[in-house]
């Protein structure tokens, strides 16, 4: 098979390509750098041509719910039209876990995704997948008050990015199944814990305060509202041994 991956180069989008790629198929990367820009169309059509489905999982970096929710639509909007004209038979879309009960910020976009790819005429699968393990590190970097990092409070189920992009590309080689099951890593962990841990393991030797910060969507992350729900598909690998991985 054909499968074209769009934020090919990205966290799970990499482990998609390297999947889809060991198991016999040809991955076309949909990206600047190969010539695709998802936000204004350029490049697609002569991209997906020959394509026999299409893995989404083009992302953007803001806590803005109207800048998500532009580029969501705008992208994955194109890449639904453009696969529609070139006659995909199959489009898989990587979402997240909890996105319908906390609609707020990132969130919103994501949800407005999901119905931009349930509006399409393209036959197509949507994959929910609770934060994967590397969020963590994520945060460590991000989440910073002057030269002092702190820990947001929350509870997950962290998935391994790799098992994420694994899944994803097995679904795109199957049957369109509208909403599949969700994916979520094999138990519940603290998220300040993650990051603590993170932390350590990469030599950082600070004090890391755990902080719970407000507004809904932390809210509700701490209420567990991240957490998958019965019938899940729940992977193998825990956060303590993807930390052994890290150089």
């Amino acid at each position: 098979m054909r499968i074209a991956v769009a934020g090919g180069t990205g966290v799970v989008g990499s482990h998609v390509v390297e999947a889809v790629r060991a198991d016999g198929h040809d991955a076309v990367v949909l990206s600047r750098g190969t010539g695709v820009d998802l936000t204004t169309g350029a490049g697609l059509d002569a991209a997906l041509d020959g394509v026999d489905a299409v893995i989404d999982t083009a992302n953007v970096s803001t806590l803005s719910a109207d800048a998500a929710t532009r580029f969501f639509q705008t992208a994955t909007g194109n890449l639904v039209a453009a696969a529609a004209q070139a006659r995909v038979p199959h489009v898989v879309l990587l979402s997240i876990v909890g996105i319908d009960r906390m609609p707020y910020d990132y969130y919103a976009g994501k949800l407005a995704q999901e119905r931009v790819v349930e509006a399409a005429s393209v036959p197509w699968t949507i994959l929910r997948a609770t934060q994967s393990h590397e969020f963590a590190a994520q945060l460590f970097h991000r989440a910073k008050v002057g030269p002092l990092h702190v820990a947001r409070r929350a509870r997950g189920q962290p998935v391994a990015a790799r098992e994420v992009g694994a899944h994803l590309a097995r679904l795109a080689t199957g049957a369109p199944q509208g909403r599949a099951a969700d994916l979520a890593g094999p138990q519940e962990e603290r998220l300040d814990d993650m990051v603590k841990a993170y932390a350590r393991r990469t030599g950082h030797g600070g004090w890391i305060p755990s902080v719970s910060l407000p507004g809904a969507q932390m809210k509700g992350m701490r209420a567990g509202l991240a957490l998958p729900g019965d019938g899940a598909v729940i992977g193998v690998q825990p956060f303590a041994e993807w930390l052994t991985e890290l150089g």
